[in-house]
């Protein structure tokens, strides 16, 4: 089965603006990680691949303007269907925000948080509905 250990959305300059934790890290820990992961991928050149290893782990991550958008997986899942559900993520953001923005993040992140809890489940991907998604949070914004 697959499992999700983190999600980070991470601007160029290295600032976390959002982060989800699967299991559980010391609060150093996750700074470490979150450094690490940063300079890593930014640092790699474009020209390979959207993947990489991370201790016994992957990081699959991808760009979109100025986030960088990471999941952290078992060595052993797909690469492939990871980058499809980033995309699949920034769709949803995209739709629920109309164009999501880096400042859509900073300033909602109590609205992305229930997002990312109706599509990911204890580090386990549950829902691949956008219109699902849309749906439950419209319901979550009228109990506001």
């Amino acid at each position: 089965k697959q499992m999700i250990r983190f999600i980070l959305l991470q601007n160029r300059q290295g600032k976390t603006r959002l982060s989800r934790w699967y299991v559980f890290y010391e609060e150093a820990e996750k700074v470490k990680i979150q450094s690490e992961v940063h300079r890593i991928i930014v640092m790699r050149d474009s020209k390979h691949t959207n993947f990489l290893e991370y201790g016994n782990y992957k990081i699959i991550y991808r760009r979109y303007a100025g986030l960088y958008f990471a999941f952290c997986v078992d060595v052993n899942d797909n690469e492939l269907s990871y980058l499809e559900y980033i995309q699949f993520l920034v769709e949803v953001l995209d739709q629920y925000f109309s164009n999501v923005c880096e400042l859509d993040i900073v300033f909602n992140f109590h609205k992305i948080l229930p997002l990312l809890d109706e599509m990911v489940v204890g580090g386990e991907i549950m829902e691949t509905s956008k219109n699902q998604i849309i749906f439950a949070l419209r319901n979550l914004e009228g109990l506001d």
